[in-house]
């Protein structure tokens, strides 16, 4: 499987106990939604964009939210130890339905943007997501590129069936961009 078709849930982080178990550092939002995975795809080349699927026998959701997981056929630190520091995906379908103005980012670019005062400002391009702040890169029909916060003050509104992102953008920041 190709990892365009795929979501990024986490790493392999370390051996666990002498069978070879993994743990599974996630970067999800919810880490019980994950405990019962039967597979995963993991990036076994950081080069490579091809995910390598490997069977789960058994998981367990830990304390600190990290999966210690049970791959088939890997009984030993030695064959473990080939999977730790690795990248883990899933396929885009196994992600939970969001409603409201809840969003993937992925599932985003490509939605025109509409401003409460502005109107259209542009279509989303890609979404930065820094360690303290997402933000919308927005294309304007000028070439101009607009950046605009993601949080619950700036984002109104989401319609998935028209590909359109409603926001506030706060006073004076789309003309930072435009002027």
């Amino acid at each position: 499987m190709n990892i365009e078709e795929c979501f990024y849930l986490g790493y392999t982080s370390k051996v666990h106990a002498k069978q070879g178990e993994i743990v599974l550092k996630l970067d999800v939002d919810f880490p019980e939604r994950y405990k019962k995975l039967e597979s995963v795809l993991v990036r076994m080349h950081k080069q490579d964009q091809l995910l390598v699927p490997f069977f789960i026998s058994q998981s367990q959701l830990t304390n600190d939210g990290n999966l210690r997981i049970k791959i088939e056929d890997i009984n030993s630190v030695d064959q473990a130890k080939e999977l730790i520091a690795k990248e883990v995906y899933l396929p885009l379908n196994q992600l939970p339905p969001l409603s409201g103005n809840q969003f993937y980012f992925h599932e985003v670019i490509g939605f025109e943007v509409e401003d409460a005062e502005k109107g259209n400002i542009g279509k989303i391009i890609n979404v930065l997501d820094h360690p303290t702040q997402a933000i919308l890169e927005i294309q304007h029909p000028s070439q101009k590129e607009i950046l605009i916060p993601i949080n619950d003050q700036n984002i109104v509104g989401v319609n998935r069936a028209e590909k359109r992102i409603q926001v506030k953008a706060p006073e004076g920041l789309i003309d930072i961009y435009l002027d």
